[in-house]
C-alpha cells in the first residue's frame, strides 16, 4: 500500500468518524431538549443515532460529555439568534428573544428544575445565565438597569406568560416588549439626580 492510499484511508476513516460523532451529537442535543436530563440514556442516544453505546462512550466518555458538547452546539444555537437582533431596537431584540425561547424554552426549564439534583448541570447553567447577562447588556444601552431587565427577559418570564397564562407566542412578544419599554422609559439616576 502506497502513502497516498494509506492517506486517502485515514482521511476517510477521519470523515466517517467526524460524520458519526455529529449524528450522535444531533440526536444528544434533540434528547436533552426535549427530555428530563435523567431521561436521556447513554443507550437511547446510541440506538437513535444508529450505533453501539460504546461508540457513544468512545467519542464522549460519558452522559456528561455527551451532555456538555450537546450543551456547547446548544449555545452556540442561542448565540446564533439572540445576537441576530438590532441592539436598542426592542422589537428586534425581543422577536430574537422569543424565537430562542420558542425552540429552547421548555428544556431550559427542565435543566432549571434539576439544577439541584444533578451536579454536572450547575456549570452549563452558570454559563447561561452570564451568557443571557451578556446579551442584555449588549442589547439594551442602560447598565443601570442590567438586573431589571434580566428579570424582564428571563425565561421564567416567557414561561409565565406563555406556558402558565397561556398566550400566544404574538401575546407574549408584546408582553415583554411592553415591559421592556417601560423600564427603558425609567430615567437614568443622572436624570433622577439633575431632578
Amino acid at each position: 500500500m502506497n502513502s497516498q492510499t494509506r492517506a486517502y484511508r485515514m482521511d476517510a476513516r477521519r470523515a466517517a468518524a467526524e460524520a458519526t460523532r455529529e449524528r450522535i451529537l444531533d440526536v444528544a442535543h434533540d434528547a436533552f431538549l426535549h427530555r428530563w436530563y435523567d431521561e436521556v440514556t447513554i443507550q437511547g442516544i446510541a440506538t437513535e443515532a444508529g450505533v453501539s453505546g460504546q461508540t457513544v462512550l468512545n467519542h464522549f466518555g460519558d452522559k456528561e460529555g455527551v451532555f456538555i458538547a450537546a450543551a456547547e452546539r446548544f449555545n452556540t444555537e442561542v448565540r446564533s439568534v439572540r445576537w441576530s437582533a438590532t441592539p436598542g431596537d426592542v422589537d428586534s431584540v425581543v422577536a430574537a428573544l422569543i424565537e430562542d425561547y420558542e425552540v429552547t424554552g421548555d428544556g431550559v426549564i427542565r435543566a432549571l428544575a434539576s439544577e439541584e439534583r444533578v451536579p454536572s448541570l450547575r456549570p452549563i447553567l452558570k454559563q447561561g445565565r452570564a451568557g443571557h447577562r451578556q446579551w442584555v447588556e449588549d442589547m439594551f444601552p442602560r447598565p443601570d438597569l442590567v438586573l431589571e431587565l434580566i428579570l424582564a427577559t428571563d425565561v421564567y418570564a416567557w414561561k409565565l406568560l406563555r406556558r402558565d397564562q397561556g398566550l400566544s407566542r404574538e401575546a407574549t412578544h408584546e408582553s415583554i416588549c411592553r415591559t421592556v419599554n417601560a423600564l427603558l422609559a425609567l430615567p437614568t439616576r443622572d436624570e433622577e439626580r439633575i431632578r
